[in-house]
């Protein structure tokens, strides 16, 4: 309550004369909270609070104005506090791609908006801007994967094989990973960060981007957790993105074929990292809300480990600690 009371002060000061309503828009797995203020004239604008001792809002300012000189929609920013953690920001709406798509909307549209959108930001890729997307931070965040996963949601302990198998897995991915082509990474481009808006989509949620594999974010939106498409539908889009980075002059691989390898390795690493994350969500902060998004996460690791021989020992570690028809923890 002190937080928002010192929120509403600090946007009295923006705007001395008017009056507005507050109230929450939304909030995300950090510290960050997003409040909506209504003015009298039915215009809205979006405070970001980040409180200083948990959350840099520096890195979300750097980003957004990289990728808004890229031609990206994402939140513009009108005033700035960092020593209280606000921002001031434009109002991108309250209707994200995933409420939109469960609503009816055609899918081929918006996803063709959203790879409009991402070939922009990688076009505009500058090495050193952004921290890379190094071997250090992948392995760290596939480590989520032991720590969480297998250590704290399913209470195993591997035996010395089965970590040898799993490191050897984790060198393989990475291997895969870091001889991609390197471009700017937003790291969560899908459906709940994604809005419907004009210009669209509008782009949120984007301050741990850095500069990594391309097909990363590609991932991201087609392999997304918290909605499934058939596969042909997800092949499609992946080949209308691949032919119009081709054209854009991107780095794309010339064979689609290999350019789908990427793609599904680099979706390994990702599925690792974010069953590590929506374990921790549950058994260190209490948010069960993700669990029942874990099925879907691991069968996308299922699919693509079965599809590639180096992978197949990961399959099988997996089939060891979970068998299918007995997985744990999913539903209450």
């Amino acid at each position: 309550m002190q937080r928002q009371q010192q929120l509403t002060i600090w946007l009295h000061s923006q705007f001395p004369n008017e009056v507005f309503n507050l109230a929450p828009a939304s909030a995300d797995a950090s510290f960050r909270r997003y409040f909506r203020a209504t003015f009298a004239d039915g215009r809205t604008l979006v405070v970001m609070d980040a409180p200083p001792q948990y959350e840099d809002c520096r890195p979300f300012l750097h980003i957004a104005k990289l990728f808004e000189a890229a031609g990206a929609h994402v939140p513009h920013v009108y005033a700035q506090d960092l020593e209280q953690g606000f921002l001031l920001l434009s109002d991108l709406g309250n209707s994200t791609y995933l409420r939109a798509l469960h609503g009816g909307a055609a899918a081929h549209e918006l996803y063709g908006a959203a790879t409009d959108a991402l070939i922009k930001i990688q076009l505009a890729s500058r090495e050193n801007e952004l921290p890379p997307y190094d071997e250090a931070l992948l392995l760290r965040e596939m480590h989520l994967f032991s720590e969480w996963y297998i250590a704290r949601h399913l209470n195993v302990t591997l035996t010395d094989k089965q970590h040898a198998k799993l490191k050897e897995a984790f060198a393989r991915i990475i291997a895969n990973n870091l001889a991609q082509p390197r471009v700017y990474v937003h790291r969560d481009y899908h459906s709940r960060n994604l809005m419907v808006s004009e210009p669209n989509p509008g782009i949120l949620d984007f301050q741990d981007a850095v500069y990594g594999p391309i097909t990363y974010d590609l991932v991201s939106l087609f392999k997304d957790a918290y909605i499934r498409w058939e596969e042909a539908e997800i092949i499609d889009w992946l080949i209308r993105y691949w032919e119009k980075a081709r054209k854009a002059g991107l780095p794309v691989a010339r064979d689609f074929s290999n350019f789908y390898r990427d793609y599904e390795w680099m979706g390994v690493q990702r599925h690792l990292k974010v069953l590590g994350i929506f374990a921790r969500l549950y058994h260190r902060d209490g948010k069960d809300g993700y669990l029942k998004d874990l099925p879907l996460v691991m069968e996308y690791l299922r699919a693509a480990c079965a599809r590639y021989i180096d992978l197949k020992p990961l399959l099988n570690l997996l089939d060891e600690l979970e068998p299918r028809d007995n997985q744990v923890g999913y539903t209450f």
